[in-house]
């Protein structure tokens, strides 16, 4: 049954906040790109008094936290992300109190669950000695890999929903991180893990870095995404990711800010005069904007980033449940299919090399696990169903076959309860939301030294090359996914500027 987020104890929501430096005289902003990390930064910015505008190419707001009717009358879609384990516990969500303004995170029974060729799932569960207990002999060195980062996972998510390079708030919760993070998660697998369940839950995790699991540092991704489920879990949005954008809206109108639609900015010299604009735009995209008067070797460096493998993604609207062989999946609000943990690590790398692997790491979400509301109406009875894969990046082949071959390994007969599909490729992606280039929904890859230095080498990486100009999208930390905290720091970061311009 689906679950609202449970409440946080005022010491924890206190703890989670993003306080603003002070002393910083309001001035006017311009705001380009209407996703949530332009979003955030606007409405932080009108909270504090600025005169801020928002430009946005798209006829709607939102850019990958959209959703739409996109399967037919009465079908909510999410266009882009899904499951939110950062939105949750973003601490700028929740010091502009987006859960005032409407948003309502709901839990499905499961976060997260994997189905295996031989034996049942793997299923996590938002509870550490559940999840334990369910991996037999891999119980134990389950709960010891994790349990430190459950424990801290509040104190966790303020330290790396940031850049990794400053002074982290929690020193000591990070460090327990630092000390699973350098390893590659399949090492990690062979080490600790006897089981195929154990294994294929921590690579699946894992596999969030969009990188192969053989890669280093990618061990960090499978143990904060499991310790983020097993305790604040993988919610999503009631009514659909679009609800986390209708309350950001909220509070930059709150606060009398505007929201310009339809409107491409190609030259920044065509908009207001601004005593700071913020770009929620990828690197490449500010290197070839006119007007921003980027120091040449700056300039250079954007030109240079490199973005990593892509996703395909197709939705499906059945006229049922999914209807898998492992009954506990239908609970599961995101479900990993690849096999086991050495096929997933194929696919993964074939994927980074530039091949399209002939059995993808597919993820697929049942946000109507959580949120019924997902079909309605005309469609009240159906199911609508998410799902993407990780392919080459810029890849243009017809992925569907793939996708529903993966399913049906696991869920024999979810083709014939198939009534509607929609697949959307790399170059579609893009199409419609122009960070997402060549379908790279991370923002740049997070292999090598772009994990870390996102998207040059400053100590002050959201400023834009010089003071007035900032960056805030994914490109920049803390990387990818729904949680605003690019733009929150990119407005701590210009703020601090604009005090210090003050003396």
């Amino acid at each position: 049954m689906p679950r609202d987020a449970a409440p946080i104890d005022a010491p924890a929501a206190r703890d989670r906040g993003f306080a603003l430096p002070q002393g910083a005289e309001p001035g006017r902003a311009v705001v380009v790109g209407a996703g949530p990390n332009g979003l955030t930064a606007a409405a932080l910015l009108a909270r504090e008094g600025w005169e801020v505008d928002v430009y946005e190419r798209h006829h709607a707001p939102g850019g990958a936290s959209a959703s739409a009717p996109l399967l037919g009358r009465g079908t909510v879609v999410d266009l882009g992300a899904a499951g939110h384990p950062f939105g949750v516990v973003s601490p700028v969500f929740r010091e502009l109190d987006l859960t005032g303004h409407g948003l309502r995170w709901v839990h499905p029974e499961f976060p997260m669950g994997h189905p295996l060729p031989d034996g049942p799932a793997a299923v996590l569960h938002r509870d550490l000695d559940a999840t334990a207990e369910g991996l037999g002999v891999d119980g134990r060195a389950w709960r010891a890999l994790h349990a430190p980062l459950v424990r801290d996972a509040d104190r966790l998510a303020a330290d790396v929903l940031g850049p990794l390079l400053r002074p982290w708030p929690h020193p000591v919760s990070m460090a327990r991180l630092g000390l699973r993070a350098p390893w590659p998660a399949g090492w990690v697998n062979r080490a600790v893990f006897r089981t195929e369940q154990a294994r294929a839950l921590y690579t699946g995790a894992a596999a969030h870095a969009i990188l192969p699991p053989g890669r280093p540092l990618t061990s960090a991704f499978g143990a904060l995404f499991g310790a983020l489920g097993m305790s604040s879990g993988w919610p999503v949005a009631a009514g659909g990711s679009q609800s986390i954008v209708d309350a950001l809206l909220a509070v930059l109108r709150a606060h009398g800010g505007r929201l310009h639609l339809d409107h491409e900015v190609t030259d920044l010299r065509e908009l207001p005069a601004a005593d700071a604009v913020v770009l929620d735009l990828t690197p490449r995209q500010v290197a070839a904007l006119a007007g921003t008067d980027l120091p040449p070797a700056y300039a250079r460096s954007l030109r240079r980033w490199r973005h990593g493998s892509a996703v395909s993604k197709v939705d499906f609207l059945l006229d049922g449940p999914v209807p898998w062989t492992d009954v506990r999946l239908a609970g599961a609000g995101t479900v990993h299919l690849g096999g086991n943990a050495a096929q997933l690590q194929h696919a993964e790398a074939e994927a980074v090399a530039g091949r399209m692997p002939e059995h993808p790491f597919v993820m697929l979400c049942q946000q109507q696990a959580a949120d019924p509301s997902r079909a309605v109406g005309p469609s009240a009875g159906r199911t609508v169903v998410w799902s993407y894969a990780h392919v080459p990046f810029g890849w243009d082949g017809d992925v569907r076959p793939l996708v529903e071959e993966q399913v049906e390994r696991f869920a024999p007969g979810f083709r014939d309860r198939i009534v509607h599909a929609v697949a959307t490729r790399p170059a579609d992606l893009e199409a419609w939301n122009p960070n997402l280039v060549g379908g790279d929904i991370a923002g740049g890859s997070m292999g090598g030294l772009q994990l870390l230095l996102r998207p040059t080498a400053s100590p002050r990486p959201h400023r834009a090359g010089r003071p007035g100009l900032y960056l805030a999208s994914a490109a920049t930390p803390p990387g990818g996914g729904v949680h605003g905290m690019a733009g929150a720091w990119a407005v701590r970061t210009l703020l601090r500027d604009r005090a210090r311009a003050a003396f």
